[in-house]
């Protein structure tokens, strides 16, 4: 039995002293006595005790108190643990979190459910006049509550109509949108009015193209898809392949540049704006999808990862949670076809009235403006936003801000500790999470570095253990009994979190496979389930959290996941490539891992940096594209055809150690140059930008 069961069964026998009227003190007294005096004066006093028992019978305490005293010093550890200083705050978290809870599973209950679409409806209701969402940028606009209510009223209507004229009704289940952060209040008016209507909405990452982008839509299966026309080509590109599988496309505004795309524009402008009946989403439940947010996971191209209307409320709440109010106003840099942005952020504001301001990309240099512009008091990050912000040159007017608090998640402790002695002292609520986990991890303390914090009372909500792995398959190791290690308190572990009747895990949308690839079984015991983080943390004896890295084919670089396996894909279509590895490594003052390829050629080609840099300018994002190019002339394997990348992430791209030929992305110059040792150091020292 471990420290906390035994205290908690410590305190579950002075609550039945309580019960039957028999005195606590004695067993109180002998745990003050050890833990304050230490074993030697504490015994000698209770040997005393005993000793002189026939002078002092009359006040010695029933038989009853007298053993929960023994069991108390057997039970109790030599010294109290250092987790107990935090004691209260553990308690104040876990009842304060279970009390969210409840009220968000009573109003899920009802018929049908109160979800995000009445919270818009009742800010409508009760403050009509104040703004909603502020968009900066090209995008530049605003709307208040009622405005809002009023567009997504709006957009039910008309989208109403165009589903059941574009598609049977049996099709009429998921719509996808693919819109650029120009149109971020246009979108979110079409997102809600499909809320309306109880149609989940897939956010699909609009610097995809190509494979990857027809593979989100399929996917999703969606019926519908709604995109921006400033990405016509991207459309266009893919379009005869989404009409063969009777997919409607319309663009989000008045004209279409495409031929037989409709535009909704007329038709979203001209809908009534009358309230739209609950009714219609009568079928909706707690556990039905609202959402389909796309993740790399481990491996593969990206999954539509669902995102319950339960997840949803949780998620949302969180804003109230770290301490803000319906006068703060949010500033959101974050996409929006990212939890974090949309959830987190947009959602997070309509549920507690708040004011949410969108940049339509982050941008170091205009922050702090926008903030003393729109008098912004909460701020979101990643931990890139922060270190970036860290990194331009100091100003006089740095402290001169009204931010006074900043939600998110992966930030350093250097940068954390760099950002308060900076811009004052903001608060900072650090959590931990993923989009299609079933945990997530809040750093209530506030300590520094921490990703999250756990408390016996958590760990027993929501069960989880550390467990040593395999850094090569990215999976738990087993004992002889075939049962996964746990780690000691301190070393990182693979996270694995239980999956609960209260806490399950929704998996991705399509073939059960990519689901069932992120569940582990007979963890602790025979028959258990647990869901693979596929991340690496530690945990200290005081609970806290820390993040070490992330396993598997996905890494992490500009506050985005990255598949390896799809930026493959992208590379191999190249003709002079024949077999291609990627991987993220490490450099020196950067956030996550940058990507890197090792790549074999094709017999009788040679290597063109400017063609390769083209390609990937094309067809991948800029924080997908690699930025390393390692030419070997064979790419090792292991016994099941699976590429080694472990010893090609510890060189990493150190000239000093590689000797096969190394590229560099000059993005000034369009192409993939030799690395050079001068280049190396500059890589190093951050004189040349990554």
């Amino acid at each position: 039995m471990g420290v906390w069961p035994k205290l908690i069964f410590l305190l579950l026998l002075l609550l039945l002293l309580i019960g039957l009227r028999q005195p606590p003190w004695p067993a109180a007294m002998a745990l003050a006595l050890r833990w304050l005096l230490g074993d030697p004066t504490c015994f000698v006093l209770l040997g005393s005790a005993l000793l002189a028992k026939p002078w002092i019978s009359s006040w010695m305490p029933h038989w009853l108190s007298m053993v929960a005293a023994a069991l108390t010093l057997t039970l109790s550890p030599p010294q109290p643990p250092p987790g107990l200083r935090w004691l209260h705050k553990d308690v104040a978290f876990t009842v304060k979190m279970l009390s969210c809870a409840l009220k968000t599973r009573q109003a899920l209950n009802k018929r049908p459910p109160e979800t995000f679409v009445d919270a818009l409806e009742r800010q409508a209701r009760e403050r009509p006049d104040q703004v909603a969402l502020v968009c900066t940028g090209s995008g530049a606009g605003s709307v208040t509550n009622r405005q809002l209510n009023v567009r997504a009223c709006q957009a039910a209507w008309a989208l109403k109509s165009k589903l059941k004229d574009a598609t049977s009704q049996q099709a009429r289940d998921i719509a996808a949108l693919l819109v650029l952060p120009s149109k971020n209040i246009p979108a979110l008016t079409v997102f809600l009015g499909l809320a309306k209507l109880g149609c989940p909405v897939a956010w699909i990452n609009p610097h995809g193209r190509g494979m990857p982008l027809l593979h989100s839509v399929l996917s999703s299966g969606a019926r519908v898809l709604i995109v921006d026309p400033d990405l016509h080509e991207n459309l266009e590109e893919i379009l005869p392949k989404l009409l063969a599988e009777n997919i409607c496309c319309y663009y989000l505004g008045h004209s279409s540049p495409t031929p037989g795309v409709e535009a909704l524009g007329a038709a979203l402008d001209s809908a009534p704006s009358d309230p739209v009946p609950a009714s219609l989403r009568a079928k909706t439940q707690r556990r039905s999808t609202a959402l389909l947010i796309y993740t790399s996971g481990t491996t593969g191209l990206p999954k539509p990862a669902i995102v319950s209307y339960e997840r949803v409320s949780l998620m949302s709440k969180m804003t109230s949670f770290c301490g803000a109010t319906s006068d703060d106003v949010v500033y959101v840099v974050l996409p929006l076809y990212h939890v974090s942005g949309l959830v987190l952020g947009v959602l997070g504001c309509i549920e507690l009235g708040a004011t949410c301001v969108l940049a339509p990309r982050f941008s170091a240099s205009r922050f702090w403006a926008d903030c003393r512009q729109h008098r912004v008091t909460v701020i979101q990050y990643v931990g890139e936003v922060l270190r970036y912000l860290c990194n331009v040159p100091e100003q006089p007017e740095d402290k001169k801000h009204t931010v006074h608090l900043a939600m998110g998640n992966g930030l350093r402790k250097d940068v954390w500790e760099t950002f308060q002695q900076r811009f004052g002292p903001v608060r900072i609520w650090e959590f931990y999470g993923s989009t299609e986990g079933n945990m997530g991890l809040m750093n209530y303390g506030e300590r520094c570095g921490a990703a999250g914090k756990t408390n016996c009372f958590l760990r027993m909500l929501s069960p989880f253990e550390l467990v040593q792995f395999d850094m090569e398959t990215a999976e738990p190791l087993r004992d002889k009994q075939g049962f996964c290690i746990p780690v000691r308190s301190g070393e990182a572990g693979l996270l694995l979190t239980k999956v609960l009747k209260s806490q399950p895990f929704l998996g991705y949308r399509g073939p059960q496979e990519q689901s069932k690839r992120k569940l582990v079984t007979d963890v602790g015991r025979r028959g258990d389930l647990y869901y693979n983080t596929g991340d690496v943390l530690s945990l200290d004896r005081e609970g806290f959290f820390y993040f070490r890295d992330r396993l598997g084919d996905t890494f992490r670089w500009k506050g985005e996941n990255v598949s390896t396996r799809e930026v493959e894909g992208v590379l191999l279509s190249l003709e002079f490539l024949q077999e291609v590895n990627v991987y993220g490594v490490p450099v020196p003052g950067c956030e996550g891992k940058v990507g890197m390829a090792a790549v074999k050629l094709a017999p009788g080609q040679t290597f063109d940096g400017q063609k390769l840099y083209q390609h990937v300018h094309s067809w991948l994002p800029a924080y997908a594209t690699p930025h390393f190019i390692r030419i070997q002339d064979s790419l090792e394997v292991t016994g099941t055809f699976k590429l080694v990348k472990v010893q090609l992430m510890r060189e990493g791209f150190d000239v000093g150690v590689i000797a096969d030929p190394l590229y560099i992305l000059d993005s000034k110059n369009q192409t993939f140059r030799s690395l050079t040792p001068d280049t190396y150091k500059a890589v190093r020292e951050g004189t040349w930008k990554l």
